[in-house]
């Protein structure tokens, strides 16, 4: 029998928001550490369980929430697989806080480089140095060649010859890896296929009892997780949309002909995957997802929407619609009914959602009578980093109201940046796709 563990959310809010300013890693560590903050204590008690236990640790990037385990030691990225019951035959990502880190990886005999800059561009394919320079810090992970006799967990890997790596733009992600001074695999912090986490409680949604720490920071900035490319390919590929966009890769020397790698359903079975979200359902809530095409027409779609509302074999009492740039409120349902909408908030996202009760007519009684039947509303935004934001919070917050059926509004795919992104994990997390 599995012993539940005593999960404890830590507040890191201030560094989180504050980051060091003017100061390095190590001086921002040093300076919290001497006046003794209770984030300084947060911080400490986390690093000390990364670097001694086998139990991983939530924390928050620019991304979402990340749950990290120390990337060299077997048993502690195989605690990752428990805490998430995920596959493991995923790969991690490993997220470094400095070159330095990266060179150690690299380089795992005990030498030192005198001249670390010639060091790296000699270890690093050249091809990666204008995107380094341009994106990292930031939402970019490339593939590297493992090294022989890896420092690496062979978990981290599963047993392909590259790693994936990156180097968050969060000072505060970066002040925990340097504080545990360990290079950290750390996947999104949910369940497994659940909708990534860009708050701290939806990790304690999902990983309460398996985890011991959670570093809250409050909500993620980006929304959804980290481009995957491979630039050991040719011509390189795009194997994840993410934080960077596909227009922004062109314009760095030897990434202009970049393709896309990735296609937004799962792979067979049988491929091994190169990149973390490839060959698994992903970002899926309880609820059904039906996502409409870009494009599609709102009256259509509302007109979908009902008879769905009033067919009694789809099994729909309660529906929510998450809508970003062309549907009306409610789609448009509430019309004759709008004395009927009121508010609710969620206590667990702090969410305010609105809502109006249908009636409709139960054909499936002996004799036909009215039943009411509760429509959400949930708008993103019209703008795609708004949406990207907002995305996995509204399909969590959906979920845990106990919506049976989810109607998402597509964005166009091609708009560069973020859009393919949005589209390629509600395309995961979709069970259907329509045009209207």
């Amino acid at each position: 029998m599995t012993t539940k563990r005593a999960t404890q959310i830590l507040p890191v809010h201030r560094l989180n928001e504050e980051g060091p300013g003017t100061k390095s890693l190590p001086e921002w560590w040093a300076d919290e550490r001497s006046r003794g903050t209770p984030e300084a204590a947060a911080v400490a008690k986390a690093a000390e369980t990364l670097r001694t236990t086998d139990v991983p640790v939530a924390f928050p990037t620019e991304t979402v929430y990340g749950l990290g385990a120390d990337a060299t030691r077997s048993d502690a990225v195989q605690g990752i697989y428990k805490a998430k019951q995920r596959p493991s035959d995923n790969p991690l990502i490993v997220h470094v806080d400095s070159m330095d880190m990266l060179q150690r990886i690299l380089n795992p005999s005990e030498e030192k480089y005198h001249d670390a800059a010639a060091s790296e561009q000699s270890l690093i394919p050249p091809i990666y140095q204008s995107l380094i320079e341009k994106f990292w810090p930031g939402p970019l992970t490339i593939i590297l060649p493992n090294p022989p006799h890896s420092v690496l967990a062979k978990e981290v890997t599963s047993n392909l010859s590259t790693f994936g790596v990156r180097m968050p733009s969060s000072p505060f992600a970066r002040l925990l890896i340097h504080v545990a001074d360990r290079p950290l695999a750390a996947p999104s912090a949910n369940a497994s296929t659940k909708p990534s986490p860009t708050a701290a409680q939806h990790v304690y949604h999902d990983l309460n009892g398996r985890i011991d720490i959670i570093l809250d920071g409050g909500p993620c900035g980006v929304g959804v997780e980290s481009t995957v490319v491979d630039g050991l390919s040719n011509p390189p590929a795009i194997l994840r949309p993410g934080g960077v966009g596909l227009e922004e890769l062109r314009q760095c020397p030897g990434w202009e002909n970049v393709v896309i790698g990735y296609h937004d359903g799962s792979l067979d079975v049988k491929e091994a995957p190169r990149a973390p979200g490839m060959k698994y359902r992903h970002y899926s809530p309880r609820a059904k997802v039906v996502l409409f095409e870009p494009g599609s027409n709102p009256d259509s779609v509302a007109d979908r929407v009902h008879k769905d509302l009033q067919n009694s074999a789809v099994g729909a009492h309660n529906i929510g619609i998450v809508r970003t740039r062309n549907w009306g409120k409610y789609l448009g349902l509430n019309k004759g009914y709008e004395g009927s909408e009121r508010t609710r908030e969620e206590p667990e996202t702090k969410k305010t959602l609105d809502l109006f009760k249908m009636p409709v007519e139960d054909s499936c009684s002996g004799s036909p009578k009215t039943i009411l039947k509760e429509v959400y509303d949930y708008p993103l935004g019209s703008d795609v980093e708004s949406i990207a934001r907002g995305l996995f919070s509204a399909l969590r917050t959906l979920d845990s109201i106990g919506v049976e059926i989810i109607y998402v509004e597509g964005i166009a795919d091609d708009e560069g940046d973020l859009s393919a992104a949005v589209m390629n994990r509600l395309r995961k997390a979709a069970e259907a796709e329509l045009k209207a």
